[in-house]
């Protein structure tokens, strides 16, 4: 066999996982992207892996080994990444990408805090507490 065909087949895996990485916003979904790039790389060590024991005296299989090593990692990595998106989910109520991003800035969106802006809800308490003070010492 050729070496194209598992290389062009490689090539289409990829293609076709960097799509869903860069095209869902479900965060389940782009991890099956990632898994589907990492089956890429993996089938294009195995296939130049063949393709060089062929030409060389000494076969080591260093290309089928390396898989190895990366399915154990992807598999790492998947159930690290499944776990935090459950956790996320159970937590925000939704595993969308966009609302994600939301949680890293610190607040739910623009109108999460009421009108006057995020720091709003700061501001409310400390004057609650500033009114308790107030009060307990009068």
């Amino acid at each position: 066999m050729h070496l194209a065909y598992p290389a062009v087949l490689a090539a289409l895996l990829f293609c076709t996982g960097l799509y869903g990485v860069l095209a869902r916003r479900n965060a389940i979904l782009v991890l099956m992207s990632v898994e589907l790039m990492l089956n890429a790389v993996n089938l294009n060590l195995v296939a130049f892996d063949v393709w060089l024991s062929r030409t060389a005296e000494e076969t080591l299989h260093s290309g089928q080994a390396l898989t190895l090593f990366t399915i154990a990692v992807a598999a790492a990595e998947i159930g690290i990444g499944l776990a935090i998106v459950l956790a996320v989910h159970r937590n925000r109520g939704t595993a969308d990408i966009d609302k994600l991003r939301d949680t890293a800035e610190g607040h739910e969106g623009p109108d999460a805090d009421g009108p006057d802006g995020p720091d709003s809800g700061v501001r409310a308490a400390e004057q609650a507490e500033r009114a308790g003070k107030s009060e307990a010492t009068a």
